[in-house]
């Protein structure tokens, strides 16, 4: 069975590579949103994209921002399972300095050149040991991409709850802490888990995707 993969805000396939899963994974990379692109209209061109409708069976997963936009696709779809990990389900988890920039659209106001912090910043906040992938990662960002999925991040709207659902937390994340009791937590995982903690989170999401098949 297919899985398809959507990376974080700035992020790439590279955050999966080092996933041991039982199914295919089919990444997902962002397209271009146009000006002023609700996150929901954004998801149905990323459908029509890559054709997710015609599988008969298939999983979405989703990392950071992704885990967003992998709501918003199973909302509009139907897949047997949905993967969030180091994210978010519903706007009420976003942390509220981030629903309070959002309100006065701050991000706006701030340039481009300044939504790339220094390495030595994104190192810690991210909580990685893996500091030249997450550099390499961070380096070939598209800014323009990154100002207007900050944007939707900070005024996401869902309040939706996902059927099968499987989410998986670090409680140690700085950007996007647990939330709700429906998370799985990873002891000390920090927000880039996915490849720090790959054989935990391989493991979780083996086991639990047998529930849904």
């Amino acid at each position: 069975m297919k899985i398809f993969t959507i990376s974080g805000l700035g992020a790439d396939k590279r955050v999966f590579q080092y996933l041991t899963l039982e199914h295919e994974l089919i990444h997902v990379d962002w397209i271009e949103p146009k000006e002023k692109e609700p996150i929901a209209d954004y998801a149905k061109r990323l459908i029509d994209t890559y054709q997710i409708n015609n599988e008969a069976e298939y999983g979405i997963m989703g990392v950071s921002f992704g885990g967003l936009v992998a709501t918003e696709l199973s909302k509009l779809t139907h897949p047997k399972f949905t993967v969030l990990i180091s994210s978010i389900e519903t706007k009420s988890e976003l942390p509220w300095f981030m629903r309070l920039a959002g309100k006065l659209r701050l991000v706006n106001f701030v340039p481009k050149a300044m939504l790339l912090p220094p390495n030595s910043i994104a190192s810690y906040k991210f909580g990685t040991t893996k500091k030249e992938l997450l550099g390499a990662i961070l380096k070939d960002s598209d800014l323009k991409f990154t100002k207007w999925a900050i944007g939707e991040l900070f005024r996401w709207k869902n309040q939706s709850k996902q059927k099968n659902l499987i989410k998986i937390c670090g409680t140690n994340d700085k950007l996007l802490p647990p939330k709700g009791k429906n998370s799985i937590l990873i002891e000390n995982g920090e927000h880039f888990m996915i490849v720090d903690r790959a054989e935990e989170i391989s493991s979780i999401i083996n086991n639990r995707i047998r529930f849904y098949l």
